[in-house]
C-alpha cells in the first residue's frame, strides 16, 4: 500500500487549461516529433483507498497539434488517425497499483475501434486548496504504445532503411483535476 498526503477522496474534473496530452514519434529515425491534444476531458473518482481510485477520460483526435498544419491534417486522415470515423480516444483505468514503489495505473485505450491494455506509470504531484476556494490534484502519467497494434500503420520506407514514422509512441501526460463541489 502506498500513502499520498494530503489524500482527498471525490469526483474531479479535468482541468483542460491546465493539463496537456502530449505524445512524441520518432521521424525520419533521425529525430521526435511532439504534439498534443487541445481538446479532451475526463473525470478521476478517488475511492476511500486510492487503489479503489478510476479514471476516464475521452481526447478528441481532431484536436491534434503538432505544430505543423499540413502534418496535422495528415495524421487525421484515414491514413493515421481517419477522424471523421473515429472522432474520439478514450482510456478507461482498470485498476491501480504499487509495483515494486512504482505506481501504475492499469487501463484500456480505445483508438481507431481498437481496444488495448495501456499501463501507465503515475506519479502523484499532490493535493491541496487553490485560489478560488475550491481543491486541486496533480498527477503525471507515461506510458507507450504501439501505434501499429491501433490500426494506426501507415508508414512509408526510407531509401536509406528504416522508416518516415516509427511505431513506438510515448505518451506524456500532465493532469491538473478539480473537486466537484459536494
Amino acid at each position: 500500500m502506498f500513502a499520498v498526503p494530503g489524500y482527498v477522496e471525490g469526483t474531479w474534473d479535468i482541468d483542460p487549461v491546465h493539463s496537456e496530452i502530449g505524445f512524441s514519434v520518432r521521424h525520419m529515425m533521425v529525430s521526435k516529433v511532439r504534439g498534443k491534444f487541445k481538446e479532451f476531458s475526463g473525470t478521476i473518482v478517488t475511492g476511500e483507498k486510492p487503489t479503489d481510485s478510476t479514471v476516464e477520460a475521452v481526447i478528441e483526435m481532431g484536436s491534434i497539434d503538432t505544430g505543423n498544419s499540413d502534418r496535422d491534417a495528415h495524421v487525421r486522415s484515414a491514413d493515421f488517425f481517419a477522424a471523421d470515423t473515429f472522432p474520439t480516444m478514450t482510456y478507461r483505468s482498470t485498476g491501480l497499483h504499487d509495483a515494486d514503489g512504482t505506481l501504475l495505473l492499469d487501463g484500456e485505450l480505445t483508438l481507431k475501434g481498437v481496444t488495448r491494455s495501456v499501463p501507465l506509470t503515475l506519479e502523484v504531484g499532490g493535493f491541496g486548496p487553490d485560489a478560488y476556494g475550491g481543491t486541486r490534484a496533480g498527477f503525471t502519467a507515461v506510458g507507450e504504445i504501439k501505434r501499429s497494434e491501433f490500426g494506426v500503420d501507415f508508414n512509408a520506407a526510407l531509401e536509406t532503411g528504416g522508416v518516415v514514422v516509427g511505431d513506438k509512441i510515448s505518451l506524456e501526460l500532465e493532469i491538473e483535476v478539480v473537486l466537484r463541489a459536494a
